[in-house]
């Protein structure tokens, strides 16, 4: 099933979804759009309709009307409703080709790596052709520069896998809590299974996005088409392009981190620090990650319609500062591009993202340590239906079970 084209466009400016390196799906390129087929040699003298001289005799030519000889005697009179319009078509394309190439420099401005070239045996093979899955890493480090395609200085805090169904017109968020306890291959290339159980986060950690890549792919059976981590430290420069994010605080709290700001139950207008510093927060809450994880998916969900809002698209500059903080925020695999995500997705809102957590039996102590177990009969039913494009379906038959999309 192909994406349906935006509105205005049509099939032929508009192509399906193609397949990118390696079997993975690539977002749908806009290509074509605009482009006036030149005319053949000997075909230039095509009538482009009343008003416009072309040769002699025709309309508009010597001998037509308004020149010299015209029986009637009398001169046309300039259509300015066309010219009007030949001007705003030529102020579009200009202006488009700008905007264009302006968001192609940021394109190309994005960290680059390529998590997949390790993963070879075991892989799940791509069954649905328009739909894809991209893992949200959620990482911070003291060192801004460190690489996270490989063991470092980075830890994960928010591990995510949406799924955006074939229509593209919805997405499903998948929120795997960091405490997961999972088997972690000893490598990215080792088979599934291979490796000790840890907590699902340790595989940034080891083995950056890579390894970290192939756990999730070994845990869900969920094959994985692209990668963007997300350095949280940089969202605040992206929260504060937008001028800050209204966000639900459920509890009153003090922080844990200097300078131990005071967050009171209600709405709150937050700038990027205090809204990063709400996300981290989890010690004060009897749910402890989970809340946190509920509180990274508010936020994600603000941002979202905070940068879709009107006052940011009709902001020029608000706009070229948000844009230029998420380009500095993230790190994406050699083959998304972001100028067509932008396209493809423009429509997307907050009402569109459906947020589930990985289903799970909560918080247990195994060999001394603090984890969290899976649902395995649940989980394996949901990855399955992400795996088969019927997403909508599960969290249907999720919600009339009683269960809910929320797991814990």
């Amino acid at each position: 099933m192909s994406a349906n084209p935006p509105a205005g466009w049509s099939g032929d400016d508009y192509p399906p979804p193609s397949r990118g390196v390696a079997g993975r799906s690539t977002v749908p390129v806009a290509a074509g759009r605009g482009r006036i087929p030149r005319p053949a040699s000997g075909d230039r003298d095509v009538d482009p309709g009343p008003g416009y001289g072309h040769g002699r005799g025709g309309p508009g030519g010597p001998g037509g009307p308004g020149w010299p000889g015209d029986p009637a005697g009398r001169r046309r009179r300039p259509r300015w409703g066309r010219i009007a319009l030949v001007a705003v078509l030529v102020l579009a394309l200009v202006t488009g080709l700008g905007v264009w190439l302006y968001a192609r420099n940021l394109d190309s401005d994005v960290k680059r790596v390529d998590p997949f070239s390790a993963i070879t045996a075991g892989r799940p093979a791509k069954t649905v052709s328009g739909a894809f899955n991209i893992l949200l890493v959620g990482s911070d480090s003291r060192d801004p520069d460190a690489p996270v395609d490989g063991a470092g200085k980075w830890r994960s805090d928010t591990i995510i896998l949406m799924h955006v169904p074939a229509s593209h017109d919805k997405a499903y968020l998948v929120s795997i809590p960091r405490d997961l306890y999972v088997p972690i291959p000893q490598n990215a290339s080792a088979d599934c299974g291979t490796g000790q159980r840890e907590k699902i986060n340790a595989a940034f950690a080891f083995g950056g996005l890579p390894l970290a890549v192939r756990t999730v792919e070994c845990v869900t059976d969920v094959r994985i088409d692209h990668v963007m981590a997300i350095d949280f430290a940089g969202f605040k420069e992206v929260t504060d392009a937008l001028g800050g994010v209204d966000l639900k605080v459920d509890q009153s709290i003090t922080s844990i981190h200097k300078p131990y700001r005071k967050f009171t139950k209600g709405m709150m207008h937050m700038d990027g620090a205090t809204a990063l510093d709400w996300v981290r927060q989890r010690k004060q809450f009897a749910q402890g990650d989970f809340a946190r994880v509920r509180h990274q998916q508010e936020f994600l969900r603000a941002l979202m319609d905070k940068a879709a809002s009107t006052g940011t698209l009709a902001n020029p500059a608000k706009l070229t500062a948000f844009l230029n903080s998420v380009t500095k925020a993230v790190t994406v695999d050699k083959d998304l591009s972001l100028v067509d995500m932008g396209v493809q997705f423009r429509n997307l809102r907050g009402n569109n993202l459906t947020f589930i957590t990985s289903p799970n039996l909560g918080g247990q102590t195994i060999n001394g340590e603090s984890v969290v177990v899976s649902d395995k009969p649940r989980a394996l039913a949901m990855y399955q239906a992400m795996a088969a494009d019927r997403m909508e379906q599960w969290v249907s038959a999720d919600k009339q079970s009683g269960t809910g999309t929320n797991g814990g």
